[in-house]
């Protein structure tokens, strides 16, 4: 008996965390009304129109740049430095080399 009442008492609780939550239209209705300001009438009618029922943009996910390990910075490092011969090639390997 006492686990149900435990069980249901989190439940209770997981439900009243997820509501104060506010859910996807709820947000896009936010920003809508946002950019709605000073349009007033049949124009505000057409623009919430128009924004509530677009699409949302997609989202694109950015990988973090992993640094790389000194022995793949010398393959890069050698790679860019192609064609340069003597004095500046030292100056830039050291450059690219020390670059974090």
């Amino acid at each position: 008996m006492k686990k149900l009442f435990v069980a249901g008492m989190l439940l209770a609780f997981g439900g009243a965390a997820s509501a104060a939550e506010p859910t996807a239209q709820q947000n896009k209705m936010k920003t809508c009304n946002a950019e709605a300001t000073g349009k007033k009438g049949d124009e505000r009618k057409a623009f919430m129109k128009q924004c509530l029922s677009a699409k949302p943009a997609p989202v694109v996910a950015v990988e973090p740049e992993i640094p790389l390990s000194q022995q793949n910075k010398m393959k890069k490092c050698n790679n860019d430095a192609v064609g340069k011969k003597g004095d500046e090639r030292k100056v830039f390997m050291k450059a690219c080399l020390s670059a974090k």
